[in-house]
């Protein structure tokens, strides 16, 4: 039977402080703390989890509706400047054709 190890909350926070915030390789830090392999890919996706404001790293209902909200604004002021750069090509040569050039 194999036995669980445990490790308290400041050893967890430390390790996925070194990966996040130190730039340092999972499976280094691991071997360097002697921690069992995958256990601390396990932490950080659950850190980044929380951090991300979703348990399950899922959107929430609320991000996606403000998602889909932001892409269709997007969208809308994105035709409407292709539409002003048409009108300021099609000014422009009428222009050309009265200054005289």
């Amino acid at each position: 039977m194999v036995k669980k190890r445990y490790y308290d909350p400041e050893f967890k926070r430390e390790a996925v402080r070194l990966v996040l915030k130190e730039g340092r390789s999972v499976r280094e830090v691991e071997r360097s703390l002697g921690i069992t392999f995958g256990v601390l890919k396990n932490w950080v996706k659950t850190r980044q989890k929380r951090a991300n404001g979703s348990q399950d790293g899922q959107e929430t209902a609320a991000g996606a509706k403000r998602t889909r909200e932001l892409e269709r604004q997007l969208a809308r002021v994105t035709e409407e400047r292709d539409i002003l750069k048409k009108a300021v090509a099609v000014f422009s040569s009428d222009l050309s054709r009265y200054s005289g050039s």
